[in-house]
């Protein structure tokens, strides 16, 4: 069962590579660093936003991008933060945000173990195009942990987990 509106999210350890301007360049790894969703989403309002594949074409080009490009509007309504979760490793996901020049403007978080997404109901099984369970496309808005929209698509592309309509949501 898929999280719904009022729910509170699963308390998970996911991990990132926390930006700083020395991994602009590309030889850079950086550090691996944790987020623990209920010790530092506490009484901050986030969005999360997911992705089946990192340097997919849809998530690469029509997913990810507009989170970037509106993140003054996202703040604007007073955001404190934008994830982008998937199952890849914490190291291809931090290489998809600075392929994609997120900066500090959107975390590119790894789950590869599903510790949030599966208790969450967001994971998916596309072993039939190779590529095992992943996470649904998706966006929630979190406030004080507990979720107040889920964005789940049904069908191929971007519209309900867009930021576009996240940000009509807020």
């Amino acid at each position: 069962m898929t999280i719904a509106v009022g729910d509170t999210i699963p308390d998970a350890e996911l991990g990132y590579v926390p930006y700083s301007p020395e991994l602009d360049d590309p030889i850079v790894c950086g550090l691996p660093g944790k987020i623990k969703t209920h010790a530092d989403w506490k009484g901050k309002k986030i969005v999360l936003f997911g992705i089946p594949g990192s340097f997919t074409k849809t998530c690469s080009e029509n997913h990810l991008p507009p989170y970037v490009t509106s993140y003054d509007e996202f703040k604007g309504k007073g955001v404190d933060g934008i994830y982008c979760i998937a199952t890849n490793d914490l190291f291809v996901q931090s290489a998809f945000g600075r392929v994609h020049k997120t900066g500090d403007k959107v975390v590119c978080i790894a789950d590869p173990a599903m510790a949030f997404l599966k208790p969450a109901g967001l994971t998916q099984d596309l072993s039939h195009v190779g590529f095992g369970e992943r996470a649904k496309r998706f966006a929630l808005i979190i406030d004080d942990l507990k979720v107040t929209y889920v964005g789940e698509e049904t069908g191929p592309g971007v519209g309900p987990s867009g930021a576009e309509a996240v940000l009509a949501k807020l």
